[in-house]
């Protein structure tokens, strides 16, 4: 009798124990590792939907891999100004580390891209010739039209000879026109040609609400993008070495030319507009602005703050090249609000 006491009493001690595992085990389960599923899953979900084919841009450095897919977070408020307080209508600002989104206002919302365009423009020009150095000869087909639509133009001229990578600095610092027309006749043939391969390269992207009529981003309404997809235009242009150098520069000098002896020095109009303003705890690295009368003020640009970088992007501000630079008034509020946490 007694025996058979003590076992009932072992079995119940056994059961208790077995309880208390399975108790542990569940709030392990809970705590521990279905969050972990859920962001595995979430990140799954945005390669699908947003980034899902990317691979290395070819020219980038083998420190740098291919970007991760962009955060579905609508804002963190401890990282940045709030979305209200910004001039522009659609803004996106991205950490380029993680690749988290913390802050966004109307990100899917259809823009037009203006000067903008010529970040597409310049990369698939880079992925596409195979010496920078190349000689290309500026025709007059090239300057057709532009000039009545007042496109801002480098300042070459028509039947000039100059090397493919002042072409790239011409389009990107000063936003020269011609500079664009001069890169897509040379790669494809012809300005329509082209634009086939930037149209390829944002679905390659997985830019799905882009689409270009142009190279130079004058004003068409079915060109258009989202700051998002810009952003992820943007992103993936930086791992290339040679666009991040030149989307970075101040000032661009080129040798001499057939038409220009003495070459010609191109200045940036982000780094202009910014006038040696500086934001709290860090530096603009460098920017492509844009502008048409359907477009607003737009700008794409890049920064360090503390030892991350970012990129912001922002269109649709009210006012003109003779107004306040509200693209650039942005982007300072901004950065600042992320140097000042």
């Amino acid at each position: 009798m007694v025996r058979r006491v003590k076992k009932k009493k072992s079995g119940i001690g056994r059961f208790i124990a077995l309880l208390l595992m399975v108790g542990i085990a569940a709030f392990v389960y809970q705590a521990i590792i279905i969050p972990g599923y859920r962001h595995i899953f979430k990140e799954e979900y945005d390669k699908i939907t947003s980034y899902a084919s990317l691979k290395r841009a070819p020219g980038s450095s083998e420190g740098r891999t291919a970007s991760a897919p962009l955060s579905n977070t609508e804002r963190d408020p401890s990282a940045a100004i709030s979305p209200d307080k910004l001039n522009s209508p659609n803004a996106i600002l991205i950490r380029l580390k993680d690749q988290t989104i913390l802050m966004q206002k109307n990100s899917g919302e259809k823009i037009y891209p203006a000067s903008l365009t010529k970040m597409m423009t310049a990369l698939v020009a880079l992925e596409n010739l195979p010496d920078l150095q190349e000689k290309i000869k500026l025709t007059n087909s090239a300057f057709q039209g532009l000039y009545g639509a007042d496109a801002s133009m480098a300042g070459f001229q028509p039947g000039e000879v100059v090397r493919a990578s002042d072409l790239l600095y011409g389009a990107m610092l000063p936003s020269g026109a011609e500079c664009c027309i001069g890169l897509a006749d040379q790669i494809a043939g012809s300005e329509q040609n082209f634009v086939k391969l930037m149209n390829q390269k944002a679905a390659d992207l997985g830019m799905k609400n882009t689409h270009f009529e142009n190279a130079t981003g004058l004003h068409n309404v079915n060109h258009y993008t989202t700051v998002k997809d810009l952003a992820i235009l943007l992103n993936y242009a930086l791992q290339n070495d040679t666009f991040r150098e030149i989307f970075t520069s101040a000032r661009h000098s080129t040798p001499p030319t057939n038409k220009h002896p003495r070459g010609i020095t191109f200045n940036s109009t982000m780094f202009e507009e910014l006038n040696r303003q500086k934001i709290v705890g860090g530096e603009i690295l460098g920017g492509k602005t844009g502008y048409t009368d359907e477009a607003g003020l737009c700008l794409a640009s890049l920064a360090q703050v503390g030892n991350q970088e970012y990129i912001l992007i922002s269109a649709g501000a009210q006012g003109d090249h003779n107004t306040e630079q509200y693209d650039i008034t942005d982007a300072l509020a901004v950065y600042n609000s992320i140097g000042r946490r």
